[in-house]
């Protein structure tokens, strides 16, 4: 009997009880013998899987990696709300919600589901160029889920292929080893780097896997699994990966990708349009944005736009709307022009503003990556707002909502994101929630550098990088050095806490951000712990978070919780 295969074939994530678990698209019109066989057949094929991608990280941003890394790193809090818990959950190495990361567990197994449906009908492809560079974004995509679901909840089930039946799809596999998972994860990344076409970053469509991606998220597993697991290598099925594969994999990058850095380090952020940065004193002297989708420091993104509705809001990028200053009413962003309003989760420690201006007092990275209303607030800031917790006064200006002026920069006309301004996209909406366009950058140009800068043990990455910032070079590789660059130059890029993990200073790291001040729903105080503190949670959890509940109850046995998350690991309220 023919393998049935179709755009979405077996969607559906592992132990999901809400949704039907097979799709219902007839599948009586393309199999296995039939599609994919062109290439535009294997691009119809991928669609599904990348538009995981989307629905991951707006349909529910809290319950994602990139979210866990910002707030849980030690140069953010959890902030948000009084009734915010799980962001100041989060922040302490706690539980608001014992099924806070149920959308990260669905949502991945549903790109790696589709993802094996993919790699499974790609073989029906005659082999060449398209068939590589089709079959190197399928396997792409699945260890890109998988890296992210492991870095967060740890020993999760590995499934390698779409399920062959009903039975075999309701069958919960048991939890696999972290050996057996990073197996998975960098065969998929080695085999899409060493198969697919070497072709220029900006000879593709915005947004497509490269090569050059591959081998970027190649690096950072490997970093990852042998920093953190002090191993020599990352396993392969038949072998592993050396450390001087990987640098050759970067340092083909370097040379024949076509990436660079820009020119100007302020012109990678929304802040610098040309719409904004007319009235925004701070951007005037700054390159102009660098636009998605031309911008040769973009190695990897996921795809957002501002032309959405309610209904297909997982297009925009709801990062920026959690990330955005929580205030009351819209006159008030005036004073903040131009980072407007969301949600207030990741106030920034004032402790980073402090150690940065001390290492670098010269590094124009700081007031380009930090928002210091002590510096910049030009009218009525309001603290504590709509009952902001742990809020220091400071805002990444990363992942933002960016403002814009009405034409002639007339102030009686302010659009919540610069995307909605007519004399930019000419969008019809300038909804709040919605309007925020600017692509999520996962891999950047600067890290390949810095990345390979690390695994070489050489000064030229990190030097490139200071470079771009005015920046004198540094003498020689020191491992001192190109963490601090790697926290300066990435900061709020959702790297951080896995760089304080796998270089076995998460501890301490955690252990020092506590005593500066910060406000609580408008009352002053300081960074406390909240029960045992940080450096005890973190030893009793290694960073990995909790596995969904309702996971563990519909798994009869399969699935067994992380250590750590008893119940004396619950975040009730903020605790003086």
């Amino acid at each position: 009997m023919k393998k049935l295969i179709y755009l979405i074939a077996f969607i559906l994530p592992l132990l999901t009880s809400c949704e039907d678990f097979l799709d219902a698209t007839s599948y009586t019109t393309k199999n296995s013998e039939t599609f994919p066989k062109t290439e535009d057949d294997a691009a119809q094929m991928l669609t599904g899987v990348y538009a995981v991608l989307n629905t991951s990280l707006a349909g529910a941003p809290m319950s994602t990696y990139i979210m866990v890394a910002e707030l849980a790193s030690d140069d953010r809090f959890g902030g948000g709300g009084a009734n915010d818990k799980s962001m100041q959950a989060f922040g302490h190495l706690l539980y608001a919600n014992r099924n806070e990361f149920s959308s990260l567990w669905s949502q991945s197994y549903r790109g790696i589901s589709r993802a094996n449906a993919a790699v499974a009908a790609l073989d029906a492809m005659d082999e060449g160029d398209a068939k590589a560079q089709k079959m190197g974004e399928a396997k792409f995509l699945r260890a890109y889920f998988y890296f992210d679901l492991v870095q967060t909840l740890g020993d999760v089930p590995l499934m390698k292929a779409a399920p062959e039946n009903v039975q075999e799809a309701k069958t919960s596999p048991p939890q696999a080893t972290q050996e057996e998972l990073f197996t998975q994860i960098g065969t998929d990344l080695w085999d899409a780097y060493s198969t697919m076409p070497a072709v220029k970053w900006n000879a593709v469509t915005s947004g497509t896997i490269t090569k050059w991606a591959a081998a970027g998220l190649l690096a950072r597993v490997f970093l990852f699994y042998t920093g953190f697991y002090q191993k020599d290598a990352l396993p392969v099925e038949g072998g592993q990966v050396t450390a001087q594969q990987v640098a050759a994999a970067l340092k083909d990058c370097i040379d024949n990708s076509g990436h660079s850095l820009v020119n100007d380090y302020r012109s990678l952020w929304g802040y610098t349009n040309s719409v904004t940065k007319a009235n925004y004193p701070y951007a005037k002297d700054a390159g102009t944005w660098v636009m998605d989708g031309a911008n040769p420091e973009h190695v990897f993104v996921v795809k957002c736009t501002n032309l959405v509705t309610w209904d297909t809001r997982h297009y925009s990028n709801q990062f920026a709307l959690y990330f955005g200053i929580r205030n009351e009413g819209s006159d008030r962003y005036q004073s903040t022009f131009p980072f407007g309003q969301g949600w207030g989760a990741g106030p920034v420690n004032s402790k980073l503003w402090d150690e940065w201006k001390t290492d670098e007092p010269d590094d124009i990275r700081r007031t380009a990556s930090i928002f210091n209303v002590e510096d910049e607030a030009t009218g009525d800031y309001l603290w504590g707002a709509d009952s902001q917790m742990e809020e220091t006064g400071m805002w990444q200006k990363k992942i933002m909502p960016v403002t814009a002026y009405g034409k002639g920069g007339n102030s009686e006309q302010l659009y919540n994101s610069f995307f909605s301004a007519p004399e930019y996209f000419n969008s019809s909406s300038d909804d709040f929630q919605l309007g925020h366009g600017g692509d999520l950058v996962r891999v950047r140009y600067a890290d390949i550098l810095l990345m390979h800068a690390e695994v070489t043990k050489t000064p030229d990455g990190i030097n490139a990088v200071r470079a771009r910032a005015k920046l004198p070079p540094v003498a020689g590789y020191s491992d001192d050095a190109l963490r601090k660059e790697r926290r300066y130059e990435l900061a709020f890029e959702g790297l951080r806490w896995g760089d304080i993990r796998r270089w076995g200073i998460a501890e301490d790291a955690l252990s020092k951000i506590y005593g500066g001040p910060i406000v609580n729903n408008k009352v002053k105080t300081t960074m406390k712990p909240q029960g045992v503190g940080l450096a005890e949670r973190y030893r009793a959890t290694k960073g990995f978070f909790h596995i969904p509940q309702s996971e563990i109850d519909l798994a009869n046995g399969a699935l067994v919780q992380n250590p750590g998350w008893g119940t004396d690991a619950i975040f009730n309220a903020w605790v003086e």
